[in-house]
């Protein structure tokens, strides 16, 4: 045999694979994993726990069944329908679904369309049920039924780094909410990733690492998910043994309600990152150190962690080992790992057959841990580091296991889809996902649109690959109304008509038709919810990510020469009209992609129908934010405003506009402290809670305050490249942190303008630094309860700076 068909012939299992071929692939895959689910008992008696849980009153109102697939026309589905009508034991619905989450599906699917319900995160809202009949009088669905098919067998739930900027805090009560919000939104693939430095505690010291070696590899609690991409290391540490636990005996109770819905959950494998201490142990491994992460001064004490290359013996040894001592931890739950070895940390070197390699090492020793292993892999690298992963390496990387055996996560895909223009990733099956948020910032955003679109043009495309759909946020608990529809995604093979969706959403919401909120939504969904410039929303309103600057003698060199639109409110007989004035600029970009004289207008809707929805939760939340999303942008000008004011040397409406952005920031605060979730004593007090003793507690409250703030560490006069990269419009962060950061930069400017001298601008650092470093050490109590009237705040708002 020639050398050449010996390798053909080594090459075949790694090839796509006809489109035939790909659907059996995947249905293999999907036949194992049912075998691994809870019995049909199990599964309906938790899907009866959820709907108890969120519907008490109704539960004798309900029949859940489990089926088979057949019974759906082999896919997975919900089949909602009447009971028997002469029942006389208060059966009024039969709902059937092939595991327990089609169920709950199901479930949200009557109680939306039949009752008019609505259910979000309880920081969104809550949930609406007023609309909800009384028992026995529940509406009727059609004579024969509704059936719903999913059109692709997954929806893919969480972001590597959502278990730090989201659920870091959460105990068992708030969990078990989470995971009730999943079943009834389909999600049925999700992240479990808690509790994994327990097992790799276990798994590192039976390589002679030690729990002191293991002090400076773990992050704090707040900092886990990038320490566990290699990042960085020991940043917010060390971890107590008590952390380690708790986190283990939490990760078992997901796991096990996980199973009890017939969800799959996906496990962490081995990507390479190790401690320091294993290149001394194992002097002769592959062991390199990598570049920095985010560093003001390439100082190694935090960052430059440690990879064992794939290639390498040990690599193998320690992937098994990882995996075998989760299945021992927790059972045989799972067949799907994820790994990203790659996460802002580029290969070597760009040889594709080296990067085949690669591949091919992170998967055995995946499979040697599992045998039926598949690998997911988020594709945020082919985005963030396309200059890298030219066709050549994605290919290497994407066929370096055999095919059916690697999922990809189309991470951005509602703004950037990879699939377009990588032939559907060449042959690769994947999840079609919305990344949508950044660091759990608080902002209004959306692209309704493709969120409604995009699946089912990738679903429906020549040769498509897409197996699944997903939410891949960075941060949960905002734009209730986003997460709503990329959930209904997962059941829908057609585009939404999204008008009229919005129309029977505002009622769902509010438990009511209301006219001004109706015609609120239409101007939502045309402007804020139509981001179309391509640009992902980090919030960078400069309220919460005030620039670092000197306007006058030394302009930000990050800042471009762009086209930037400076908007303008002019008077012209009698009217207000908005002029956009496109011009060449070095000022501070925040992102602005929406007329804010509609939003305005749609703000002035909503306090329209104050009177009618004032009693309701989730019209409370969306008023307050509404409000603060339209003074966050009023205060940017505002901003603006003052800068010039200051480089044309306008001492008189430099304080005019500077305190006026002041004024704005104490006024927000006071919105944001009217309603519950706005509140910043609230993360603290979450992290507080987790602690067993005085060092955990301090500990904590550290890493919480800094996460929100700085998040990285400072030298004296240089802030950290991620300050306010998971900023937040909370009560209390805003009047205790950037209010004195605002007023402090102002006075500088203003010193400088008064005695006609330079800005310190290296002053101003050193004493706001100075201020942060003792605020994130800080142990001031902040309200975890709401004050004051929103509607009537709101109300004086708008008059104030609007009317």
């Amino acid at each position: 045999m020639s050398m050449f068909l010996l390798w053909v012939l080594m090459l075949l299992p790694f090839l796509p694979l006809s489109s035939s071929s790909h659907s059996e692939a995947i249905e293999a895959l999907l036949s194992r994993l049912d075998t691994k689910r809870a019995a049909p008992s199990v599964q309906e008696s938790a899907a009866k726990a959820v709907l108890q849980r969120l519907l008490p009153t109704h539960l004798d109102s309900f029949q859940f069944e489990i089926v088979s697939k057949d019974v759906c026309g082999g896919k997975s589905c919900f089949w909602i329908s009447n009971y028997n009508v002469s029942s006389k034991n208060g059966l009024e619905i039969m709902i059937k679904g092939t595991t327990a989450v089609e169920i709950a599906s199901g479930l949200h699917w009557y109680i939306k369309y039949w009752c008019g319900a609505h259910v979000s995160w309880d920081k969104t809202g809550g949930i609406q049920i007023a609309s909800i009949p009384k028992p026995g009088s529940l509406p009727l669905v059609k004579d024969e039924g509704v059936l719903i098919q999913r059109p692709v067998p997954w929806n893919y739930y969480q972001n590597v780094v959502t278990s730090s900027y989201s659920y870091v805090w959460w105990d068992w009560e708030r969990w078990e909410k989470e995971i009730d919000w999943m079943a009834l939104q389909g999600v049925n693939l999700p992240l479990a990733f808690n509790g994994q430095e327990a097992i790799w505690q276990k798994v590192l010291m039976d390589f002679n690492i030690s729990k002191k070696d293991l002090n400076g590899f773990f992050g704090g609690p707040a900092f886990l998910a990038w320490a566990r991409m290699g990042n960085l290391h020991g940043w917010g540490g060390p971890l107590s043994q008590n952390w380690l636990d708790q986190q283990l005996v939490l990760q078992k109770q997901i796991l096990s309600r996980m199973l009890e819905l017939g969800m799959t959950p996906v496990l962490p494998s081995f990507s390479g990152n190790v401690p320091e201490a294993l290149k001394k142990i194992f002097p002769s491994a592959n062991i390199t150190r990598l570049g920095e992460w985010n560093t003001v001064d390439n100082n190694t004490r935090w960052c430059c962690t440690y990879l064992l290359d794939a290639s390498d013996p040990l690599f193998i040894q320690i992937g098994k080992a990882f995996i075998k001592q989760q299945i021992k931890e927790y059972g045989d739950v799972t067949d799907i790992y994820n790994c990203d070895t790659f996460n802002e940390n580029s290969p070597p070197t760009n040889d594709p057959a080296y990067i085949s390699s690669l591949g091919a090492a992170i998967y055995k020793a995946m499979s040697q841990g599992d045998k039926d292993s598949v690998w997911l892999m988020q594709g945020w690298l082919f985005y963030s580091d396309s200059g890298f992963w030219k066709p050549p390496q994605m290919k290497a990387l994407l066929h370096s296991v055999p095919f059916g055996k690697m999922v990809v996560l189309d991470l951005f895909a509602d703004a950037k889809p990879i699939w377009r223009t990588s032939s559907q990733f060449y042959g690769t099956p994947y999840i079609w996902c919305m990344l949508h948020n950044f660091g759990g910032n608080i902002e209004m955003y959306g692209i309704l649109d493709a969120v409604s679109s995009g699946p089912v043009d990738a679903r429906i495309s020549k040769n498509s690959t897409m197996v699944g759909v997903g939410m891949c946020m960075e941060g949960i608990e905002q734009n209730a109304v986003v997460y709503e529809l990329m959930s209904e995604m997962a059941f829908r093979s057609e585009k939404v008509q999204l008008v009229e969706w919005l129309k029977t959403y505002s009622y769902r919401r509010y438990g009511k038709a209301v006219h001004h909120v109706e015609a609120a939504w239409e101007i939502l969904y045309r402007t804020i919810y139509h981001c179309t410039d391509g640009i992902a929303d980090h919030n960078t309103d400069f309220m919460v990510n005030f620039p670092d600057w000197d306007p006058f003698l030394n302009p930000r060199s990050d800042i471009s020469k762009e086209q930037h639109i400076i908007q303008k409110i002019l008077t012209q007989t009698g009217r207000r009209k908005i002029l956009f004035q496109e011009t060449s600029s070095d000022l501070p970009q925040s992102h602005l992609w929406y007329s804010t004289h509609e939003v305005v207008n749609a703000l002035r809707l909503f306090l329209d129908a104050g009177n009618e929805l004032s009693k309701s939760s989730t019209y409370r939340y969306d008023l307050v934010d509404l409000t603060r999303q339209v003074l966050s942008k009023l205060a940017n000008q505002v901003y603006l405003d003052a800068v010039i004011a200051f480089r044309q040397k306008d001492v008189k409406n430099f304080h005019l506009h500077s305190q006026k952005f002041v004024q704005l920031v104490k006024d927000i605060d006071t919105l944001l402290a009217s309603d519950d979730n706005f509140l910043l004593g609230t993360w603290l007090e979450s992290a507080k809670k987790l602690a067993v003793n005085p060092r955990e507690m301090e500990q904590y409250e550290w890493n919480a305050r800094t996460q929100v703030t700085m998040w990285f560490y400072v030298t004296k006069t240089n802030q950290s490249k991620l300050h306010d990269y998971a900023n937040k419009f909370w009560s209390g962060l805003l009047e205790n942190y950037y209010l004195p950061r605002a007023s402090m930069y102002f006075s500088y400017l203003a010193k400088a303008l008064t005695e006609n001298e330079n800005f310190k601008l290296e002053e101003w650092r050193r004493e706001w630094i100075s201020y942060s470093n003792k605020w994130q050490a800080g142990k001031e109590l902040y309200p975890v309860r709401a004050k004051g009237d929103t509607l009537a705040i709101s109300k004086a708002l708008y008059e104030k700076y609007f009317n």
